[in-house]
């Protein structure tokens, strides 16, 4: 079964300059995903879309075949659904055609292989898309509010008759690890949500994704200074 592997990394970031470049344990951000690629014998030939050319450069010292985006789906704006359709286009109109899909994005350098593999094996007949999440730290059933202009707050879900966490269901933050689809759904869905979505649990410490300076500080020191925690094993859901 042909699988490919992209990496969507831009140029330009608002909350991190150029944070698709930056060094994080002796290697660029954007090469912690190609690498992980480059691990899974799954995997038959890595893409990285991009607009920018420094980024293409790194791309290709780490093995990865650069796919040039297009600078209006390269914009804050731009849906990343639509890079995604342009790479699997791209990529069957130069190499062929495939039929698995993984995208690894950038921002989330911790992942593990595992992480990987496991949205690769749940992408089953019939399940269109496999995206990972994390055991969320808050709760909307439980312990979230709204407040109102005044300052009030109340319950999210006020009314659902929840009085203790142990008695809310079970929720999760999405998290940016990994995405295994089919180029088939990539082109004709309308974007994540329009299928049957099923989800990969990933532990909190590999799921952080990077968006600004502090991201950056917490993934960083995880990485050198505590690798352990990045292999611990899944938090049991309450």
């Amino acid at each position: 079964m042909t699988t490919h592997a992209f990496v969507f990394a831009r140029g330009g970031s608002k909350g991190l300059p150029r944070k698709n470049l930056l060094p994080m344990a002796g290697l660029p951000l954007v090469a912690h995903s190609i690498r992980v690629a480059a691990a899974l014998e799954e995997i038959d030939r890595i893409f990285v879309s991009t607009e920018d050319g420094e980024i293409a450069a790194v791309a290709r010292e780490y093995g990865a075949r650069v796919i040039e985006r297009p600078a209006e789906l390269a914009t804050d704006t731009a849906p990343e659904w639509l890079a995604w359709r342009h790479a699997v286009a791209w990529v069957e109109a130069e190499v062929g055609p495939f039929e698995r899909f993984l995208s690894l994005p950038a921002t989330a350098p911790l992942r593990s292989a595992v992480d990987a593999q496991r949205c690769l094996a749940a992408l089953t007949a019939s399940t269109d898309l496999v995206l990972t999440m994390s055991a969320a730290r808050r709760n909307p059933w439980f312990n979230m509010v709204v407040a109102d202009p005044e300052g009030c707050v109340r319950p999210v879900n006020a009314g659902d008759g929840v009085s203790r966490r142990q008695d809310a269901s079970a929720v999760f933050d999405l998290a940016t690890v990994a995405y295994a689809t089919r180029p088939t759904y990539i082109r004709e869905a309308t974007g994540l949500w329009a299928g049957v979505v099923r989800g990969v649990e990933v532990p909190v410490a590999r799921a952080i994704d990077i968006d600004d300076a502090l991201d950056f500080s917490i993934a960083t020191f995880l990485m050198e200074q505590a690798p352990h925690l990045l292999a611990s094993p899944q938090r049991p859901r309450p």
